[in-house]
């Protein structure tokens, strides 16, 4: 046997691993909680496929292609230079070139961006769009700046940006703190610098290159991929209760979705708590929901007082009982106190529409009980998924309806939960965290050993 080879009785052990990872990466939580949740259950499939362990698969997938960070300096409204810190890691592009949103807000930093970037990798191939995976931003806060300091902001960012991104390197999207303003600001930047028009941005304005449904599709998508695990147990959201966190773009088109399919949206929360309203979120009240966080900037008591409904100030609405979850917030919402609110109310199924909303212990005391838990990677993919496609509608200059668009990403989350179903389905039980990582991590795994040593 040669050298380089690694011997058959070597076996990569999840403790070992980790304690490697975190050893190369310290201080970065958010980053060793997200590789961890996965490797639990990638590690087994891997040694039993020795031509993943002879090419160190797992332990390339979790080093990203490169980090780039960098200085943004813009000038605020009275003159003065203000220094924010920019960031892109570009994580994986075995499959397609890097894909994966911008966050703008306080909180970034590298390690919350390589968790991102990391779940992307899995997330983009379960699409089976050719996609890699790529995250980025700054720790810049668009709350309470102006227009015109957004705008500068944005076009500093860019300019450094640019020289790192194109339509066939890497195309950024939009996240928490990067909505359609912003990527206009960025992309404008981008074709001036560049002197091109070519979609190397998604989550553009419909008028120069953007998609239709791309703000519904995240939330959407994990609507239809939760209809798709009730069906696949001969069940369906209609007549069920259930409880969505978040009020912002996620949670609002979940709520729509579900409303559409005949569920009962009981909740919805912010920062400051959650509201209850037993009658149900219906479509005239969610638009009141919508127009109260997009445009006022308001707060979700605001829906209690107007009507008369309870507001559970700084708590979360896992209490509640329910049939169905959406956890649409923000990350490790659902602790494991929350896990054994939902176990304990006999809530009937799971799905993520925020990256990585729920607690490794929290996770794991769910599928010990059983009940069907679709990870960010499988349920919020939708959202990636329209992205693709923006991409795919701008190499071929075509826009397509919004009709076919939502047919397209029902499709994509239908073969989504098969993959899940194929990779994780022992003794006719459905292990969706165990399908969806180990399907991800396939595709990207066998291109990779196809490639070398790269």
């Amino acid at each position: 046997m040669k050298a380089n080879k690694m011997k058959k009785s070597e076996k990569l052990n999840l403790e070992d691993f980790m304690a490697g990872l975190v050893k190369r990466n310290p201080g970065e939580t958010e980053f060793h909680q997200a590789v961890e949740e996965v490797a639990a259950t990638v590690i087994p499939h891997i040694n039993k496929n020795p031509v993943y362990l002879e090419n160190q698969i797992l332990e390339r997938m979790t080093e990203p292609d490169r980090t780039i960070i960098f200085r943004v300096c813009w000038e605020d409204d009275t003159g003065k230079i203000r220094t924010n810190r920019g960031y892109r890691v570009q994580f994986n592009n075995s499959i397609g070139p890097y894909k994966g949103g911008l966050r703008f807000h306080h909180s970034v930093n590298l390690s919350i961006l390589k968790f991102l970037g990391f779940e992307q990798t899995f997330k983009n191939s379960l699409t089976t769009l050719p996609m890699g995976a790529g995250k980025g931003g700054a720790d810049f806060n668009p709350k309470g700046k102006s227009e015109r300091e957004i705008m500068r902001f944005c076009q500093s960012f860019m300019t450094e940006l640019s020289k790192h991104i194109g339509q066939n390197i890497d195309v950024p999207a939009g996240d928490i703190g990067v909505g359609a303003r912003e990527i206009s600001y960025m992309f404008g930047q981008y074709k001036r610098l560049k002197n091109e028009f070519t979609g190397t941005m998604t989550g553009k304005a419909l008028e120069f290159g953007g998609s239709l449904i791309r703000k519904e599709a995240t939330g959407y998508g994990a609507v239809y991929f939760m209809e798709e695990m009730l069906k696949h147990r001969g069940d369906s959201i209609e007549g069920k209760n259930c409880l969505v966190s978040g009020s912002g773009n996620v949670a609002q088109f979940a709520a729509q979705k579900i409303i559409q399919l005949g569920g009962k949206v009981l909740t919805l929360s912010d920062s400051s708590g959650f509201i209850y309203d037993p009658k149900g979120i219906n479509e005239e009240k969610l638009n009141y929901i919508i127009d109260l966080k997009t445009n006022k900037r308001g707060r979700i008591s605001e829906y209690a007082k107007k009507y008369k409904c309870t507001f559970h100030e700084g708590k979360r609405p896992w209490t509640i009982k329910a049939d169905l979850a959406f956890p649409c917030a923000t990350q490790n919402e659902i602790e494991l106190k929350d896990a054994h609110h939902l176990v304990k109310g006999d809530i009937i199924a799971i799905a993520e529409g925020a990256n990585m909303p729920t607690t490794n212990e929290a996770i794991e005391a769910i599928r010990k009980a059983n009940i069907p838990f679709a990870p960010g990677k499988a349920a919020n993919a939708g959202g990636v998924a329209v992205s693709g496609l923006e991409m795919t509608q701008n190499s071929i200059r075509l826009a397509w309806s919004r009709e076919e668009l939502e047919e397209r990403l029902k499709n994509i989350m239908r073969d989504i939960h098969q993959q899940c179903v194929n990779y994780g389905t022992e003794k006719k039980q459905v292990d969706y965290v165990k399908g969806a990582n180990i399907a991800g991590f396939v595709k990207v795994a066998d291109a990779m050993v196809a490639y070398g040593a790269v």
